[in-house]
């Protein structure tokens, strides 16, 4: 692994997940690989969970971190290659980079899409141009279409929950009352697709994902079909890719407990935050069925385990 922008920079996703729940028994066996090393963490966007889990990793293997907002801690960065820089932008992304790479060994580049241009957003430019100038390597903290250390989380959780059949899995779509990215929908389907589960994707119609990351998922728009039987339970809200960034005004999509009741007793999961009683009832978020504290605990061994696969190849 060079870098850790999607599953497709991990050689085997399964034998990460299960290095990162040996690591999760020992977090501080790796302490001294990060010793003299330091990761840049550059936020574009706010964050809670995905900050202080990924210092808390990077601390964990001994590393120092710095940490900075880019919208309010430095200049304002032009990304456009062969940009006339006379506007408010004073500092171009190639030597922006460049420099950060220099602080750093590792950076951390977080950043979420404008929702108005699917051609931009989709082209991943911003975290490509890190890529790109830095000379380091670069993990992705969510970018405009994927969440990798959220999905990576998330497979770590279901496998400590595991049935002792195949189970069904069913990420749902749910309410919100602002436009959401596809980032974490996109990334949970592509990674839980590399387990051996029962997959299926229900939201209403016009809400379809890209197909290069649902593929061989099942589609299912009758929500109370797509409940019955299943093990797991993702909730998440995502704003239309087809007429791109359009929120869809259906509050009938709540998880609520009668719908948990048409499941095999799943689990439920969401990323964080969530909006109660709007995407799901406070009845199932407080049930013990619940895992969304686990999976906001195991951010921090997701990320510390990209980071020592990341350490271990400088």
């Amino acid at each position: 692994m060079n870098q850790f922008l999607s599953v497709d920079d991990v050689k085997d996703p399964m034998a990460l997940v299960n290095d990162a729940i040996s690591l999760k028994k020992d977090p501080f066996a790796f302490q001294s690989l990060g010793k003299n090393k330091t990761m840049g963490m550059l936020f574009f966007n706010s964050s809670l969970r995905t900050r202080m889990s990924t210092q808390k990793a990077a601390r964990n293997l001994g590393m120092d971190v710095l940490v900075m907002n880019v919208t309010q801690d430095s200049w304002q960065i032009e990304t456009q290659e062969g940009a006339i820089m006379n506007s408010d932008k004073a500092e171009h992304i190639m030597e922006a980079a460049a420099v950060m790479g220099q602080y750093c060994d590792i950076l951390g580049v977080r950043s979420f899409p404008g929702l108005k241009d699917r051609e931009m957003d989709y082209s991943e430019h911003l975290i490509k141009s890190f890529v790109k100038y830095a000379g380091v390597p670069v993990v992705s903290l969510e970018s405009a279409t994927l969440h990798p250390l959220q999905s990576l989380a998330d497979l770590i959780t279901i496998s400590e929950h595991w049935p002792k059949r195949k189970p069904k899995v069913v990420l749902t779509w749910a309410p919100h009352i602002k436009a959401l990215p596809q980032a974490v929908s996109n990334s949970f389907s592509e990674w839980i697709q590399k387990m051996d589960v029962d997959f299926t994707i229900t939201h209403p119609q016009g809400l379809e994902l890209a197909d290069k990351f649902t593929k061989n998922a099942t589609l299912e728009y009758d929500q109370l079909k797509a409940f019955e039987g299943a093990d797991f339970i993702y909730v998440k809200n995502w704003s239309s890719y087809q007429d791109y960034g359009k929120v869809i005004d259906q509050p009938e999509w709540i998880v609520d407990s009668a719908k948990m009741a048409l499941t095999n007793d799943a689990k439920v999961m969401h990323c964080l935050p969530v909006r109660r009683n709007v995407v799901i009832a406070d009845e199932v978020m407080d049930s013990e069925n619940a895992l969304m504290i686990e999976q906001a605990n195991n951010r921090t061994y997701s990320a510390q385990v990209v980071l020592k696969e990341l350490l271990q190849r400088l």
